[in-house]
């Protein structure tokens, strides 16, 4: 059964977008009120939303109060993206050859039925990013807790502080509806191929399945130009501002 989203993670995935898209620029404070008048929503969600983002690395905290913009290289994202199918392909092989993978499998088959739903009509909802990247996630954290390695679970958190490196930092250039469904629906086809591989116990093509996967987040960034199966000759969105800066700051 599909899941509707909350508030506040609908408030989520548009403000990731608007930094993705640089509506909301390095630097720049971000208040409640502003952005809820910009969303069009209560600041009860934007006051909930602010914290997570900061813990994504998109938001910092200021000297006073309220919440900065983050300055991030291009380099930087490409390189925990690449990190991120690193680990989870880990944790998927792990997970099958720990003897798992049946559970495993049984676990994620909620997440493609919630995916499935998604797509049933071929029109994506107003509410459809927000289901997406709460599933996602879902499906994502199944496979890291069945590998059962604190060592993973701590490399992909500390990972995850590079913005949009995480599995839920879901975030599409919604003036391109047709392009963000014609990818959310690839990655889904992607979702039922790891899922298949875990359940047959193939425990290294998972591990390259999940590998392959974490490219996608490229294409949706527009941090790589798609090719073909991925159903989209042309770019999505501006690309992430790369400021004079070489590295995050933790």
């Amino acid at each position: 059964m599909e899941r509707r989203p909350t508030q506040q993670s609908s408030v989520l995935v548009q403000m990731r977008e608007l930094i993705l898209r640089g509506e909301l620029t390095p630097g720049e404070r971000v208040t409640e009120e502003s952005i809820a008048v910009r969303l069009g929503v209560s600041r009860t969600p934007i006051r909930q939303a602010l914290p997570a983002l900061a813990r994504e690395g998109l938001l910092v905290q200021g000297e006073t109060r309220g919440y900065l913009v983050r300055s991030f290289s291009e380099q930087d994202v490409l390189d925990a993206i690449d990190t991120r199918g690193v680990l989870e392909g880990l944790a998927g092989r792990l997970a099958v050859e720990r003897g798992g993978g049946a559970r495993l499998a049984r676990q994620l088959h909620t997440c493609l039925t919630e995916g499935d739903a998604i797509f049933a009509t071929g029109i994506l909802s107003d509410d459809a990013e927000a289901l997406y990247a709460k599933m996602n996630g879902r499906f994502h954290d199944l496979i890291v807790e069945a590998a059962d390695s604190k060592v993973i679970v701590d490399a992909l958190a500390h990972n995850s502080r590079v913005p949009f490196a995480s599995a839920a930092a879901v975030a599409f250039d919604r003036t391109s509806p047709d392009v963000m469904c014609d990818r959310l629906r690839f990655a889904h086809r992607e979702h039922h191929n790891i899922a298949q591989a875990i359940g047959c116990g193939q425990a290294a093509r998972v591990e390259a399945l999940l590998r392959e996967h974490s490219q996608l987040v490229k294409e949706s960034l527009n941090l790589i130009k798609s090719s073909a199966p991925r159903a989209t000759p042309r770019p999505l969105g501006p690309r992430v501002e790369v400021r004079n800066e070489s590295k995050l700051r933790n």
